[in-house]
Order: C-alpha cells, then sequence, then structure tokens
C-alpha cells in the first residue's frame, strides 16, 4: 500500500468517480478515498480531478486555479477528457502537479504515487500543427498562399512524422511515407522561396513551427503519436535535471534520423558511434553540472566556467567515443585511436547558434526561476522542463556535430579508422571527401548569409530530438550584442535587409500609383477612345443602312 498521510479527494462524475474509487481501493485504502466534501476531515493530501468531457477551457482554467488555491498545500492531479480543444501551452501552465490525458489504470497509479512523494507528472500528445484557418481580408494574394499552403502541408509532414514514429514493418510502406515527407519539404522550401520572407527565400531551411507559438487542437491522440511525458520525483533543479537526462538518454538509444532539413556530420558517423559520441556527452555534461554545483561558484561566473570546460569536456566526450584501448594500423603501426584523434582534432571553436548558457545554467544548477515565453517560472514547471530540454539537446547536437566533423578530417588521412568509425558508404575517398566539401559548402553559407539574417531577425535554431529525428525548432530572443560582433561582409547583409525594409514601402506605394495611373489611361483615355471610334463606326453604318439606293 502507497504510503498516503492524509486523505485522497476524488472529484469526477458519479460512475466514474465509483470506478475510480474502486480501482484506488485497494492501494490506497478504502477509507482513504473521499469523495464527499462534508466527509473530509482536514485538507487532504492530494486532490484528483476528472473534468466533464464538454468543459469549456475557461472553466477547466478557472476551476484548476480554485481548486488549488482552495486545498493548497494539498496537490492537484487532472486527468483530462477526450478531444478537449485547448491550447497546449495553456494547459501546461495549468497550477496542477499532474496532468494526465484519459489515462490508464497503470498511469494513474503511477502518477498518483510521483506527485503524493513531491513530485510532479505529466502526460499528453505532441501537439500537431495548428489547423488552417481563413486568412483575414488583409492579407494579399502572396501572403495567402504562404500561409494556407504551410499549414496544410505541415497537417501532412506531422501526419507522416507521426506515423514514421513507429516505422511500418512493410518496406514498401515505409519508402512511400520517406518518399512523401521529402516531397513536403521540397514543396515547403519552393512555397518559401517564392512568397516567404528574405529569410526563407535565401536558402534557410525548412523549420519547424516556432517555439514560442501556441498549437490549439484536439488533444485525443492518434495511435503512434508521440508524447510529451514529464516525470519529477524532484520538484528542484536536481528533479529536472535526471527527468530531461533520463528522457534524452532514452530518445537516443531509440537511433536518430535526420529530419532537419540540412546536412549533419554526424550522419557520417557509424550508428552505434553516434550513440556513443551523445551518451558520452551527456555524461560529461552531467558530471560538470554536478561539479558546478557542488562548488562555491557566484552565479554571476557559471557562464565563464562553464566556457572554460568545453575543450575539455569535448576532448572527454571523442576519446569515451573512440575508446582508449582500441588500436588500428597507421603506416605500418598500431596506434591508439583515441590519443591519435585528440592530437589531431581542433575542438577550440564554437558554434554562433549556441545560446547563452547562464539561464540554462542558473535554472539546472542553482535552482534560479526561467524566462519562457515571457513566463518567469521555476524549473520544475512543465514549460521550463521541455525548454530546458531543448536547450540541452540542442547543446548536445551542435558539440556533437563540432566533434564528427573533426572526426572525418582525421578519418580522410587514416583509411584504417573508416572502417571503425563512420557509415559503409564514407569508406570510398571520394564519398567521404564530398561529404566534407558539402559540409564545408554549407558552413559558409551559413556564415555569410544564413547566420547574419538570423541574428537581424532575432532568430536562434535549436537543433531538437523529437520522435526519433534530428529536427529544428525557431527561438526568437534579442540578440543585439551579436549583432555589434558581425564582420564588415556580415554586416553588409544586415544593411541590404534593413534597406529593403526602409525602401519597400516606398517601392510599394510607387508601384500602386503606377497601377492607378495605368487603370486611369485604360479606362478614361483608351477606353473612351475606344468607345467613341465604335459608336462613329455603328454611326457610320446606320446611315449607309438608311441611304436611298
Amino acid at each position: 500500500m502507497l504510503p498516503l498521510a492524509q486523505h485522497l479527494l476524488l472529484l469526477a462524475e458519479p460512475l466514474l468517480a465509483e470506478g475510480v474509487r474502486r480501482l484506488l481501493a485497494d492501494t490506497f485504502g478504502a477509507d482513504r478515498i473521499v469523495g464527499d466534501l462534508e466527509a473530509l476531515k482536514g485538507t487532504p493530501q492530494l486532490v484528483l480531478w476528472f473534468p466533464t468531457a464538454g468543459i469549456d477551457p475557461g472553466a477547466l482554467e478557472r476551476e484548476a486555479r480554485r481548486l488549488s488555491d482552495t486545498w493548497q498545500p494539498a496537490a492537484l492531479l487532472i486527468a483530462l477528457p477526450h478531444g478537449l480543444a485547448m491550447a497546449r501551452q495553456r494547459l501546461l501552465m495549468l497550477p496542477a502537479e499532474g496532468l494526465l490525458l484519459a489515462p490508464g489504470p497503470d498511469d494513474l497509479l503511477q502518477a498518483i504515487q510521483t506527485v503524493i512523494a513531491g513530485g510532479r507528472c505529466v502526460r499528453l500528445p505532441a501537439a500537431p500543427p495548428s489547423q488552417p484557418s481563413e486568412p483575414g481580408p488583409a492579407l494579399g494574394l502572396g501572403q495567402w498562399l504562404l500561409i494556407s499552403g504551410q499549414q496544410q502541408i505541415d497537417q501532412a509532414l506531422w501526419r507522416c512524422d507521426a506515423l514514421l514514429a513507429a516505422p511500418p514493418a512493410n518496406l514498401l510502406t515505409l519508402l512511400v511515407l520517406e518518399g512523401q515527407r521529402r516531397e513536403l519539404l521540397a514543396a515547403r522550401s519552393l512555397l518559401q522561396g517564392l512568397y516567404g520572407p528574405v529569410s526563407l527565400a535565401w536558402g534557410a531551411a525548412p523549420v519547424a513551427p516556432p517555439v514560442a507559438a501556441s498549437v490549439a487542437a484536439s488533444l485525443e491522440p492518434a495511435p503512434g503519436v508521440p508524447m510529451t511525458s514529464i516525470s519529477l520525483l524532484q520538484r528542484n533543479a536536481e528533479g529536472s535535471w535526471q527527468a530531461i537526462a533520463g528522457e534524452l538518454r532514452q530518445r537516443i538509444r531509440q537511433g536518430l534520423s535526420n529530419r532537419s532539413g540540412q546536412l549533419l556530420a554526424l550522419e557520417g558517423l557509424n550508428p552505434e558511434r553516434r550513440v556513443d559520441l551523445l551518451l558520452a556527452l551527456l555524461d560529461q555534461l552531467e558530471l560538470l553540472r554536478s561539479q558546478l554545483a557542488a562548488s562555491p561558484i557566484q552565479p554571476q561566473h557559471l557562464g565563464e566556467q562553464w566556457l572554460a570546460l568545453q575543450r575539455e569536456l569535448r576532448q572527454q566526450a571523442l576519446a569515451r567515443m573512440a575508446s582508449p584501448y582500441v588500436r588500428l594500423p597507421q603506416d605500418g603501426q598500431l596506434r591508439p585511436v583515441a590519443e591519435t584523434l585528440l592530437r589531431s582534432s581542433d575542438l577550440d571553436g564554437n558554434d554562433p547558434e549556441l545560446p547563452d548558457p547562464q539561464p540554462m545554467l542558473s535554472a539546472l544548477v542553482l535552482g534560479q526561476p526561467l524566462l519562457v515565453e515571457g513566463h518567469l517560472l521555476s524549473p520544475d514547471e512543465p514549460l521550463a522542463v521541455l525548454h530546458l530540454q531543448r536547450l540541452v539537446a540542442n547543446w548536445l547536437l551542435r558539440n556533437a556535430e563540432q566533434v564528427a566533423a573533426q572526426t572525418l578530417a582525421c578519418c580522410g588521412a587514416w583509411p584504417e579508422l573508416r572502417r571503425y568509425l563512420l557509415v559503409a558508404d564514407l569508406l570510398s575517398t571520394r564519398n567521404l571527401e564530398r561529404l566534407r566539401n558539402q559540409l564545408n559548402a554549407q558552413q559558409r553559407w551559413a556564415t555569410l548569409l544564413q547566420h547574419p539574417i538570423a541574428i537581424y531577425e532575432s532568430r536562434r535554431a535549436l537543433l531538437t530530438i523529437e520522435g526519433g529525428a534530428i529536427g529544428i525548432q525557431l527561438l526568437t530572443e534579442p540578440r543585439d550584442q551579436e549583432l555589434k560582433r558581425l564582420s564588415w561582409a556580415q554586416q553588409l547583409v544586415t544593411l541590404a535587409l534593413e534597406s529593403r525594409d526602409a525602401l519597400a514601402p516606398q517601392v510599394q506605394s510607387l508601384v500602386r500609383g503606377l497601377g492607378q495611373v495605368l487603370v486611369v489611361l485604360l479606362t478614361q483615355v483608351l477606353g473612351r477612345a475606344i468607345g467613341l471610334v465604335g459608336r462613329g463606326v455603328v454611326q457610320g453604318m446606320g446611315r449607309s443602312l438608311r441611304a436611298p439606293q
């Protein structure tokens, strides 16, 4: 029997309440389950609420706040009904320690146990793209085509991703789904290039909807749809980190495909080495977080200490991926792989798309509040946990990219190393060099064009791990300091964008004025002239018909 110091208050419809009471009676004891407020003595330890199926989202929020305030400090666990159309962000902002969607018996008991122990439990389906909506009258034709087309493509992409989350056993079905997804991505890129903003028209990769967007959709899960699952045993920085690390470890071990829309150096590594590298980075990050938490460092110095240890952290991860005990022949001699790779690799560089680590460290090390989508949240809040998980995944993938790129460079001069670290396609020197050239060209293009555009538009691309794949989500945040540090060539790009924004209204006014002049010429001048000529022709024909023969 689970420990329950006080009573458990059950709020549900009579028939449902009776079934839940019988389920919980064997675990907690029938005398501990109270459904009548008059029979309740003192404050309950847990309030378990099953809202009705037709509840209004506003009423759900008001009632959740009322229950949380009334039964403070009791924990609140809400079991949502199927078909509730409510923004996912609003759901995650509810003042509840537990949030489940139509849970089964085992899920409900596990969630109750977690919440009673002082933790937090959230289990909701991943949000699909927003439903297509009618364009407003102020939208032009190009904007309407872009918005409606993107919404339809996003809906189709979400359905494909949901089906690919659990890959079908039929190979033909799998190939058809992957081909359809590639066609949808190509159609989306073409649509963005034709009607999208400059940042999309100039070669930015197609991305998922922005992080800050709140998605309103039905919460009834479909088979194979990924779930947002958060289970915190402790409501502090340690509990948040354990939940984030555990979720990322599980996703990494399942294997990752590339759906980011850009070429990744990680794709060149053997799948086993790829998993080893990501897990090694995660373990090194966990060790570093523990050291920072145990050391007496001032909060403002966390970022400096973090940046100073990045090179050593990457080196340790590279050595663990290559294994310090493996030796391979090179020029007729057996050489240690890890030691040779460390001597030949340059791991000092920093990815400009890595955000400032201070907010992440303050939340995960010191347990300080985190600003997420305009809300200041504690690290154990669901929105904060999901945001921190995205930041940690982005750090893992971008550091793994740097290590993988150096590994590919070392394999170019060490043919025997390719069989151990790389995929079979890269055993060919031509294929390996072609991949490296493509990666270098992609990096130069991003540095000269995409990076300054993203900084000027205050966007940051986060690499994420969702649904067994590496994807991209956009994070909107101020990047004014980075804008000042751009080189002169990059500043020319931002100047071109600023000039475009400044001249666009004048050009639109000029085109609109020319259009109005053209309309006047066609209707008032040319139209009347044609009318007069026609009238004269008709009159002339009438006279000729009336003339005596």
